[in-house]
């Protein structure tokens, strides 16, 4: 990370302060900062750091050391003022208790009025944005990334639909990456980042906030700060939620598996929406008030449900939807119901994005079930993969074929290596067996990729075939709710 990012921030401008940029004068005046930034910077600094500081800076500002400290400690009250005045809308709680059904079903209503989605995406939405409100009451933070394949689909319309319900809603598009980092840490804002392909695309830094907060108890980053760079954990728990167009190209799969993924398509002629600048004036204000009571009257129920989710959600699915079915789960068997078929759609919807290596393992499982064989030559299998035009394996090897070499670097991962095969009473090649990649499907494809080898692949076992079994009509899971007497110490103390 370079130590520009990680010097404290201007609270006027939100540019770094410190380090270099307060160092001697240079034959530039120009690119010093001013007396006022120098101190507010100083202001920011813990006070051993402003101890280590304090005489170099006050001769750089030409004044006794005891001036610079009462300037720097009305500095500090006035950021700790402005920290009072969070850059949020002040939400009060509603007055009237609150029916978690109905209100869910109000903010599906109102998405649904000005965004063109799915009901389940809307149910998923409704459910994220009411987890917005209990982020301290669940366990992972599931990124919401709205998705389109271009522009004019509905992007910003929803992503400011959501950050006008959700809790301390913060506009990060423009941010430096040092902003966002003491914007999590002073705040634990709901960040909102619109045009993610192009603003998060080349910032690792960025993209290792994202990841990190995704995980109540490991939501950290250490970055270095203050003049002698020393480092710093900085807490970056919180919601967030990206627009883009193609984020699947921009995104490395470690963020795209830690999203709840809303794929947004240009309305048709016939769909009808209305204008988020046509809204009632106190539309959002109410149902934000609703949200704030329900996270109020809930947050108990929340941390106490404990949730067994259907197998058809991989691991990682299971984790994201956690904390949303849990929130569903008040709301009754109903919405329970509805939460569990939107995470079967939308964690099915985005699983399209896998390896190189994956992809090809299962290629070549539908090679195996097609052709219906136990056994084939490496230039079989290529010649096969080839075929295909759909398939990325005719050009892989710089728009030629994908070759044997390559082939095997690929397998060699899941411990699959090419050995000689006897085809028929002499002939011989190499090529591979089925049966050294059954530990490989079994493994790392999900079970509706394992389509079944058929009855010729059964008698070719010696009668004793093998079925898959179809996850699809997988219906919802119990759950419990823990009363807190019972939770386990350790779990008191997370909470």
């Amino acid at each position: 990370m370079s130590e520009l990012n990680s010097l404290p921030i201007s609270p006027v401008n939100g540019t770094p302060l410190g380090g270099e940029a307060q160092s001697l004068p240079t034959s530039d005046p120009a690119t010093q900062p001013s007396e006022s930034e120098v101190i507010a910077g100083l202001a920011l600094l813990s006070p051993m750091d402003y101890d280590r500081a304090r005489k170099e800076k006050s001769k750089l500002l030409g004044i006794q050391v005891k001036t610079l400290d009462t300037l720097v400690k009305t500095a500090r009250s006035e950021v700790n003022s402005n920290e009072d005045r969070l850059p949020f809308p002040d939400v009060d709680p509603y007055e009237e208790p609150i029916v978690p059904a109905d209100l869910l079903d109000e903010i599906v209503s109102t998405i649904r009025t000005y965004i063109v989605l799915d009901i389940e995406q809307a149910y998923a939405i409704a459910l994220w944005v009411a987890f917005t409100w209990l982020i301290d009451d669940v366990e992972i933070a599931p990124l919401l990334l709205v998705n389109a394949p271009e522009k004019a689909c509905g992007k910003s319309q929803l992503l400011d639909c959501a950050s006008r319900l959700s809790y301390k809603p913060l506009s990060a598009s423009n941010c430096s990456t040092a902003a966002l980092f003491r914007a999590c840490e002073l705040y634990g804002p709901t960040l909102f980042i619109d045009e993610a392909d192009t603003f998060i695309r080349e910032n690792n830094e960025i993209k290792g906030l994202i990841n990190a907060g995704h995980t109540r108890t490991n939501a950290y980053v250490i970055r270095v700060t203050g003049e002698n760079h020393e480092p710093k954990m900085f807490r970056v728990w919180g919601a967030k939620a990206f627009a883009g167009i193609c984020l699947e190209k921009h995104l490395p799969d470690s963020t795209l598996s830690r999203a709840i993924i809303i794929h947004l398509r240009r309305k048709l002629a016939h769909e009808s929406v209305s204008r988020l600048r046509h809204a009632e004036k106190d539309l959002f204000t109410t149902i934000a008030s609703k949200l704030a009571r329900f996270s109020e009257d809930y947050s108990q129920q929340v941390r106490a449900a404990r949730t067994v989710l259907p197998d058809a959600l991989s691991d990682r699915d299971q984790d994201n939807w956690s904390g949303l079915l849990s929130i569903a789960y008040c709301a009754g068997e109903e919405w329970f119901k509805r939460a569990i078929a939107a995470a079967l759609k939308l964690s099915n919807s985005g699983e399209k994005s896998v390896s190189v290596a994956n992809q090809l393992l299962m290629d070549i499982q539908q090679v195996f079930a097609s052709k219906k064989v136990e056994r084939i030559s490496t230039a079989g299998l290529i010649a096969t993969l080839v075929d295909d035009e759909e398939l990325p394996w005719a050009t892989y090897n710089r728009g030629k074929p994908l070759s044997p070499s390559q082939l095997a670097k690929q397998l060699r991962p899941y411990d699959i290596s090419s050995k000689t095969v006897r085809f028929g009473h002499s002939n011989t090649l190499k090529g591979y067996d089925l049966s050294q990649f059954t530990d490989a499907f079994a493994r790392y494809l999900a079970p509706s990729e394992l389509p079944s080898q058929g009855n010729d692949a059964a008698e070719a076992n010696g009668g004793e075939g093998s079925s898959v079994t179809d996850d699809s009509d997988v219906t919802h899971d119990q759950m419990q709710l823990i009363p807190k007497a019972e939770m386990p110490s350790a779990l008191e103390e997370d909470f």
